[in-house]
């Protein structure tokens, strides 16, 4: 589990916040898993929403949170919190109702948010190659802004800044490479097919209760169902989960699509048709 120390945190306002400061971006896979969480959780929150789109996560003010440069961030009474399945973790100790973590399911549910979390630059390259195109990319003075920042995770130099450094310049450079994008799918659909098993005897993924792994994966499920993916046809027990999710409230107004968003992908989805690049031709 990550945690900043003081010495971290450069923006120092942040200490005098009281009560729980969510920083988040709305589109955000991660932000959105959060804000479900707080959603079943029926907790009170401060919203501080910042602008990804424009680099806002570079600037000084943000970095000085989060050197990392990801969203969300909790801050609870002063006290700083990176990394979403971290920040869900430690809320699910400090209100431990309703239970969003099953009795007994602890280790487990840890070790499948790793699964989840470990996928996440795999989803990462689904939604800008299928639903963001060119509105995902980094001005280069941002991601340089970004390289430049000399910020320090629990005291040390972060390697994790390496790789998204590397990752938004080959992004601008090259897209998002059709191997890369094969090797993301492959993973899903393995996942899927564990969960298929899983969703055949029982409602949710680890029973019959939501759970925190349902928000993670409902949130990814979503990404890879707007990008094309046919869960209907490949993992019909899933697309019936999905659904059931996708029915509640407090799941539901977490992923709402701004209009612009909706026109970028569907120009790229004609595009993608016209070529016979759709995700569903990457995934047969």
């Amino acid at each position: 589990m990550t945690k900043l120390i003081k010495e971290d945190i450069r923006t120092e306002e942040v200490f005098e916040w009281r009560g729980l400061n969510l920083i988040h971006f709305s589109g955000s896979s991660c932000s959105q898993k959060t804000r479900i969480f707080l959603n079943l959780k029926g907790i009170d929150w401060v919203s501080h929403h910042v602008d990804l789109s424009s680099g806002e996560n570079h600037s000084d003010w943000f970095l000085g949170i989060n050197p990392r440069g990801l969203v969300p961030i909790l801050v609870d009474d002063g006290e700083v919190h990176i990394e979403s399945n971290d920040i869900i973790q430690y809320l699910e100790e400090k209100f431990p109702e309703p239970k969003l973590i099953p009795e007994g399911y602890k280790t487990l549910t840890s070790e499948l948010l790793k699964e989840e979390d470990d996928l996440h630059l795999d989803i990462r390259n689904v939604s800008f190659r299928f639903l963001f195109g060119k509105l995902a990319r980094k001005r280069p003075s941002s991601i340089k802004k970004f390289e430049d920042y000399e910020g320090t995770i629990e005291g040390k130099g972060d390697s994790h800044k390496v790789k998204e450094v590397n990752f938004y310049n080959d992004f601008l450079k090259q897209g998002i490479p059709v191997d890369a994008l094969k090797q993301s799918v492959t993973k899903f659909i393995k996942v899927y097919e564990r969960f298929e098993q899983d969703l055949a005897n029982q409602e949710f993924l680890l029973g019959e209760e939501v759970s925190v792994l349902d928000i993670a994966w409902f949130i990814y499920t979503h990404r890879l169902d707007l990008a094309g993916y046919d869960f209907k046809k490949r993992h019909r027990a899933v697309y019936n989960w999905y659904l059931n999710l996708l029915g509640k409230e407090a799941f539901k107004k977490e992923i709402e699509e701004p209009f612009i968003l909706k026109a970028v992908r569907s120009s790229i989805r004609l595009k993608d048709i016209v070529s016979g690049s759709t995700l569903k031709h990457l995934s047969s």
